[in-house]
């Protein structure tokens, strides 16, 4: 089953960057070219919250920064 993707607003990105006291560089990152992203219509830049459910932890939540393959 694929979790549930989504893109971020730009304020809930300054709002998670601020929280988590990093820059949108160090998230991970995730491909343009992957078919998800496509899927959203996500841009460059973007970024796409992640969430996933399991039995073991509950919720959980990632994050992903859109960058174009090089």
């Amino acid at each position: 089953m694929v979790p549930k993707h989504e893109i971020l607003s730009e304020d809930a990105v300054k709002s998670l960057l601020e929280m988590l006291r990093i820059t949108r560089k160090e998230l991970p990152k995730i491909l343009e070219s992957d078919v998800i992203v496509k899927e959203l219509n996500a841009k460059e830049n973007d970024v796409i919250q992640i969430t996933r459910n399991s039995s073991l932890v509950g919720k959980s939540i990632y994050y992903r920064v859109v960058l174009k393959e090089q």
